[in-house]
């Protein structure tokens, strides 16, 4: 039975993104609840997705207005987007049964009620007892148990490293390389996995970790503790040598306690792994914490 006032929500997930998990969750209630809903998988970390996804949700979001009658039916438009679904799951039949299966499922929700959608409930049936459908639904329920068993661990490290004092300086420190290796060892071991599916797991954990310290360094450093702030972008960049954001936070902190050498260390690596540099550049200008050493030669070099 549908739900009774719900929203449609179309959502897209990166295979590498540290949300994957709470997302298929969030599929899964948004069906159970009757909501209309649609799930895009595409390949990538936690970022936007490409333009054709999202010219796909704006085509889903069409459909759905179609259907409350928010907007005028247009059938030339439904059968392009019938066309398209079956394309699609049909392509993926060659390579993954599951992708199609789950796509076969969800045009012929997405459709219900406007068009004919007997060719995708059918290959849904034929598809959903098929030992390699059967087995990638298990194997990604158990990814998803796998990824909070990498993560608990080390966020609980963090979440102990925040509540200490500033009393128990050398616990703290031992703390903080202790989570230091922790994080370390587990990127180690995503960067010589061979399995590509234990590696996205293990991906999937270090975004989580990378976010959890990125997130606790700036609730640290908006509260005046910028030297714990900088021990969490610290761990952060550990997590994700390539991340610009904990790089440039943790610049930003290092110039706020002084430390002019490890700042600068930080902004030769931001700028490294920045894409516009004009827009590096207009960055950099626009921070007052740099002010110490803005007319340094290493300083300028940057600007460069």
């Amino acid at each position: 039975q549908k739900a009774h006032n719900s929203c449609a929500v179309f959502a897209a997930i990166g295979s590498f993104d540290f949300n994957y998990g709470e997302m298929i969750g969030l599929d899964k209630a948004l069906r159970k609840s009757g909501s209309p809903h649609f799930l895009r998988r595409f390949e990538g970390p936690h970022q936007w997705p490409p333009a054709g996804v999202l010219e796909e949700a704006l085509a889903w979001l069409r459909l759905q207005a179609m259907k409350t009658n928010r907007e005028p039916r247009d059938d030339s438009f439904i059968a392009a987007q019938g066309h398209a679904a079956f394309e699609r799951a049909s392509a993926f039949e060659s390579a993954d049964l599951f992708a199609a299966w789950f796509e076969y499922a969800q045009a012929a929700e997405t459709l219900e009620g406007l068009s004919e959608v007997s060719r995708f409930a059918s290959r849904q049936k034929a598809l959903e007892t098929q030992k390699a459908v059967v087995d990638a639904a298990k194997r990604e329920k158990q990814e998803i148990n796998e990824q909070e068993e990498l993560s608990s661990d080390i966020f609980k490290s963090l979440a102990s490293l925040s509540n200490r004092t500033s009393d128990d300086a050398s616990p703290r420190i031992n703390v903080r390389d202790e989570v230091r290796e922790k994080i370390l060892a587990l990127k180690n071991r995503a960067d010589r996995e061979k399995r590509p599916d234990k590696a996205r797991v293990m991906k999937r954990s270090l975004g989580g970790i990378l976010v959890g310290a990125m997130e606790t360094g700036m609730a640290r450093s908006a509260a005046g503790d910028t030297a714990e702030a900088r021990a969490y972008f610290e761990l952060a960049v550990v997590a994700d040598p390539d991340a610009v954001w904990a790089l440039t936070s943790l610049a930003v902190a290092r110039a706020t306690e002084g430390d002019k050498k490890g700042a600068l260390e930080a902004l030769r690596q931001a700028k490294a792994k920045w894409n516009d540099q004009q827009a590096f550049m207009d960055w950099l200008n626009s921070q007052a914490g740099f002010s110490k050493f803005r007319d340094t030669p290493e300083f300028r070099t940057l600007l460069e």
